[in-house]
């Protein structure tokens, strides 16, 4: 049986259930993460849009990043948990926020990207493959 994931925001205003494992775990060091996070990184799950369910009322905040993709971030309208984010160089996939689910153990951060942006206070595990920028991947369906 598929493992399946839930979460919700602080307030609870948001759910969501996640099916099936993960595409990849990623640590995200970019300055924009950094900023809407308010700490040094983001971590997040990803997931095929159409394996997640999501209730609740969200905000959404977009730009453009510096690859020319449109990065959308949203959070719960109420208390402003970040819940997901999404890119529209991946149109079929969005990032749940890891410290939003119920449980997440047994899921570890398996990349690290735009490690150049890292502020020295941040840590990264010894081992964990890292890239200074957004490699050019894809996953796989």
């Amino acid at each position: 049986m598929p493992p399946k994931y839930s979460g919700k925001c602080h307030c609870g205003d948001v759910t969501y259930v996640a099916n099936g494992a993960p595409k990849i775990i990623a640590k995200c060091h970019c300055n924009e993460c950094r900023r809407l996070s308010g700490t040094g990184h983001t971590i997040g799950a990803m997931f095929r849009i159409s394996d997640v369910t999501i209730k609740g009322k969200l905000s959404k905040y977009k730009y453009v990043s510096a690859m020319n993709s449109e990065v959308t971030k949203a959070f719960c309208s109420n208390c402003g948990s970040p819940v997901y984010g999404a890119n529209t160089r991946l149109p079929d996939h969005l990032t749940i926020s890891l410290g939003t689910m119920d449980e997440a153990n047994g899921l570890n951060v398996e990349v690290v990207i735009f490690e150049r942006d890292k502020q020295k206070w941040d840590c990264v595990a010894p081992g964990t493959p890292s890239f200074e920028t957004q490699p050019d991947w894809k996953p796989t369906v």
